[in-house]
């Protein structure tokens, strides 16, 4: 089965970011609101994920979750939960920029493009096909796995 794809309302960014840092599928914009979040979900069959009470009254709807709570830590909770995610699964498979997947890049072709300390101590790197932005592993991995953690999702390579 297919992971499941968002439209985010303008309102959740944080959330937005998260999602696509787990590598979920997640479309966010200050154009996606109300009933163009709607028509924009329907269109490209996501799941809505909203903090507008007025949605709930749209008929038809796509697929909806209302947002219970302010706070990103406790809305990405709630989204996990719902849709049983694994949080671990894609991390950092998606351009939290852009959203679209990023892809290997060898290393000799970006050594020029970031910080000599990074060219020197990294091998692996990805690029995202749309923005070109870089990304490879640093110290953002693990704190994203620590965040998880304390929201309560254990990491599979965690030793108990």
């Amino acid at each position: 089965m297919a992971p499941p794809r968002f439209a985010v309302d303008k309102m959740l960014g944080r959330l937005a970011t998260w999602l696509r840092i787990l590598g979920y599928d997640t479309t966010y914009g200050a154009h996606l609101g109300g009933r163009t979040l709607v028509r924009h979900a329907r269109v490209q069959e996501r799941i809505v994920l909203t903090r507008d009470r007025r949605l709930l009254r749209e008929r038809p709807c796509p697929p909806l979750l209302f947002i219970t709570s302010d706070h990103f830590r406790d809305q990405l909770r709630q989204v996990i939960n719902a849709y049983r995610l694994d949080p671990f699964a894609l991390l950092f498979t998606r351009c939290a920029r852009c959203n679209l997947k990023v892809s290997p890049i060898p290393r000799e072709r970006v050594v020029e493009r970031v910080p000599p300390y990074v060219a020197d101590t990294q091998t692996q790197f990805v690029i995202c096909p749309g923005c070109g932005r870089l990304y490879w592993p640093a110290t953002h991995v693990e704190s994203a796995r620590q965040e998880l953690e304390t929201l309560g999702f254990k990491c599979p390579s965690s030793n108990d």
